[in-house]
């Protein structure tokens, strides 16, 4: 028995072979490609430090160890503006009030708030290394009696991740031509580059000669900046 179609569908059915051979050819011309990362890393100096302290206040009530914190605070601030720092430099991190309890081995076992604690952290930038040691000496006199951390870093850190992209650059095209040698080709032209992950934070490292004399020794030593990129070159016979 024959089968009969319908004319537009008889038409389609003749021009699908048609377009198959057609599609081929574009599938061969695709080029061969290589991939590559590459890493670079940049060290530098730090010059600028971003210091993390407070004050930690306890009362019987919670009113008195608020006013005691603000007090013990307000002299901390004033010394770093006696110091130099200006107001965009010293910063109110975190604010914490926090009853303490106790009633663990009393007879009735009942719970109760023996006191409040008080804590008022602020995050500073000192800009002047040099002055890090006798500034944290001052604060810790006037009355901060807590401490965060302490990291060092660059004012404008641009410069050093600029060359630690062209260093990144620079090696995933160290490996590529040794690949494309060992493969017995030739690179050819970039067809995309890539910039991954960003930065690793700074993190010291610390040098014996760098200890500074002030009264509380400091190290800055030098940060690392490091990049990372994936560049994609086409393959050349």
């Amino acid at each position: 028995m024959a089968l009969s179609f319908p004319r537009p569908f008889r038409s389609a059915l003749l021009v699908l072979p048609l377009l198959l051979p057609l599609a081929q050819p574009a599938l061969a011309d695709s080029p061969a490609t290589l991939t590559v990362t590459g890493e670079g890393m940049v060290e530098a100096v730090p010059d600028m430090a971003v210091l993390s302290l407070g004050v930690t206040s306890t009362a019987a009530t919670a009113a008195e160890a608020m006013a005691a914190n603000s007090a013990a605070l307000k002299v901390v601030i004033d010394r770093l503006t006696a110091s130099g720092f200006a107001e965009r430099d010293v910063q109110t991190e975190s604010l914490s009030l926090n009853p303490n309890w106790e009633g663990h081995g009393q007879e009735d076992g009942v719970p109760r708030i023996a006191s409040y604690t008080a804590s008022n952290q602020v995050m500073i930038r000192v800009r002047d290394l040099a002055s890090l040691g006798a500034v944290l000496d001052a604060v810790v006199t006037d009355g901060a009696n807590t401490m965060n951390g302490l990291s060092f870093g660059l004012s404008n850190p641009r410069p050093a991740e600029d060359e630690a992209r062209k260093s990144a650059v620079a090696d995933a095209r160290a490996k590529a031509e040794l690949l494309a040698t060992a493969a017995g080709v030739r690179l050819g032209p970039v067809l995309s580059i890539s910039e991954q992950g960003g930065y690793a934070p700074p993190m010291p490292m610390f040098r014996a000669d760098a200890v500074m004399a002030e009264a509380v020794p400091m190290a800055p030593g030098e940060i690392t900046t490091s990049a990372r990129v994936t560049i994609v070159w086409a393959l050349e016979q």
